[in-house]
């Protein structure tokens, strides 16, 4: 890998790892509504004109029903979920949940009659993986955190299901036009009760600053830098990122917020993300091929959080 593609995969690790922390900054000031509505307005507002002046918009305007699908499988409900969920559940928890999408889509894939075969890495990737997931959520079971990680269970499987929808109906699309546009859907469809749950009172300085940081940098501009790494490190490689950003996540929870890292947290990293490298590894030209589409998927599954 190049320097600057070293420098976009740094920046892009960062930017999808912060999420969950600036997340859990604002749901105190912000309901889940209304943070998903002013997210994706501020993030559309500055991907439409890089969208229109690319012409990236007319092409995915034609399968509008088809992005409205993916829109709420990979936006409009996850991000929903992923915002009432941290309102719970501490931010840490929350990023190693999601780093479980490769397990699920794994499932996903092999459940919906995929022609690949999972062989016997793979299947032992999905073991591990949902182990990992168990352990998580077998130790972070008390009542009050059912309905987070209920949540956040719900808002990993929108996230594997928006990929596929992606794959298999709008991969031959711009994916900053699948992007923008999704963006705006998600907008428009959580406008009415966005608008109606805004705060009454101006948040503080931390809360705005992580809202503008959550939208301008975590949303539209590492998009962004996500099509530049794979423009200069291949898609294969920009995919990587997926393993990295959740250990972002972690460690910005326990040194900025305070949060509380376990063994059973460590334990639940490492199988996760151990058995998501597995359920996702691949052979050959078959390897080529799935990293290209995973990567056309990406244009909007991680914005993850």
């Amino acid at each position: 890998m190049s320097r600057r593609g070293l420098w976009l995969f740094v920046a892009l690790s960062v930017m999808w790892g912060t999420p969950y922390l600036l997340i859990k900054e604002t749901t105190a000031s912000f309901n889940p509504a209304a943070l998903v509505f002013v997210r994706t307005a501020i993030g559309s507002l500055t991907l439409l004109p890089i969208a229109i002046r690319s012409d990236a918009i007319r092409p995915v305007l034609r399968r509008w029903r088809v992005v409205a699908c993916y829109t709420a499988a990979e936006l409009a409900v996850p991000w929903f979920f992923l915002a009432s969920a941290e309102r719970r559940l501490p931010s840490s928890t929350s990023a190693l949940i999601i780093a479980a999408v490769p397990v699920i889509s794994a499932v996903l894939a092999r459940s919906t009659g995929a022609r690949e075969r999972l062989g016997a890495t793979r299947t032992a990737g999905l073991v591990v993986g949902l182990s990992g997931v168990a352990v998580l959520v077998g130790f972070n079971a008390r009542r009050h955190d059912l309905i987070g990680l209920t949540e956040l269970i719900a808002c990993a499987l929108g996230y594997a299901i928006g990929p596929w929808i992606f794959h298999e109906r709008l991969s031959d699309l711009p994916p900053t036009g699948v992007v923008t546009v999704s963006l705006v859907f998600c907008c428009l469809a959580w406008a009415p009760l966005g608008i109606a749950q805004l705060p009454t009172t101006m948040p503080g300085p931390r809360v705005l600053l992580s809202l503008a940081g959550l939208a301008f940098g975590c949303t539209a501009a590492a998009f962004l830098v996500f099509f530049a790494l794979i423009a200069e490190a291949g898609p294969a490689r920009a995919l990587v990122v997926t393993f990295v950003n959740p250990m972002v996540a972690v460690v910005l929870g326990v040194t900025v917020l305070g949060e509380a890292f376990t063994v059973t947290t460590a334990v639940g990293c490492v199988l996760i993300l151990a058995g998501s490298v597995l359920a996702t590894r691949m052979s050959g030209a078959r390897a080529g091929s799935g990293a290209e589409a995973g990567a056309g998927s990406g244009a909007g599954a991680e914005a993850r959080a």
